[in-house]
């Protein structure tokens, strides 16, 4: 009833025929691109998936440092250190400064492990009075230096207001905390060689 209907209205069949394979090949075309969108749109999906799984893990277990230092009396101070993150680490230096020097007025030389989640204290002695001496108003910063995973960091400055007269604290208090992440040293040779300085000073002043 079909085939009449086209053959009255002037339609050859043969026609009809040969537009079959051209409308097959255009749905094929459409069906195609529909597909190829929703894949990308799927992959894109498992990429942010993957961005947000990835950022996870590293923050997770990257290392992180929060240092901390605490008055305890007039002659008396110590530094903590807390482990943020789940891996271990090996703390290596700490390093105090005035923030007007450059260069740091104290190296002392660490081999404390610190397992992921813990804190490490040690009475700051002399130490302090090395940085700041008798009689300092104003800002100073801490650092450390440590081992992970076989590769070397460094925090940021951890600053403190600190207020010394006449060889006794009278204030010590955090002013902000790291600006920074801990940062790789493996390919800072100047470090490097600082470290190999103070290793060999050490064992020169042990002997």
């Amino acid at each position: 009833m079909h085939l009449q209907w086209l053959t009255q209205h002037g339609i050859p069949f043969t026609l009809i025929v040969e537009y079959i394979p051209l409308l097959a090949t255009v749905t094929t075309t459409i069906l195609s691109i529909v597909l190829a969108r929703a894949t990308l749109r799927y992959a894109e999906a498992s990429d942010k998936s993957l961005a947000l799984a990835r950022e996870e893990f590293e923050r997770q277990w990257s290392p992180e440092l929060h240092i901390k230092l605490e008055r305890i009396s007039s002659r008396q101070t110590k530094i903590v250190v807390t482990n943020l993150g789940k891996i271990s680490v090996l703390l290596q230096m700490v390093q105090l400064r005035q923030l007007s020097m450059a260069v740091p007025s104290l190296r002392s030389l660490l081999n404390e492990p610190l397992v992921g989640g813990y804190t490490w204290t040690d009475e700051l002695g002399q130490h302090l009075f090395t940085c700041t001496g008798d009689d300092y108003e104003g800002q100073i910063a801490a650092s450390i230096t440590f081992y992970a995973s076989g590769r070397m960091y460094r925090t940021d400055w951890f600053r403190f207001q600190v207020q010394v007269r006449h060889g006794e604290v009278h204030q010590l208090d955090p002013v902000n905390i790291a600006a920074r992440r801990v940062q790789t040293l493996d390919d800072d040779e100047n470090l490097q060689q600082e470290l190999a300085k103070d290793v060999v000073k050490a064992k020169a002043t042990n002997a």
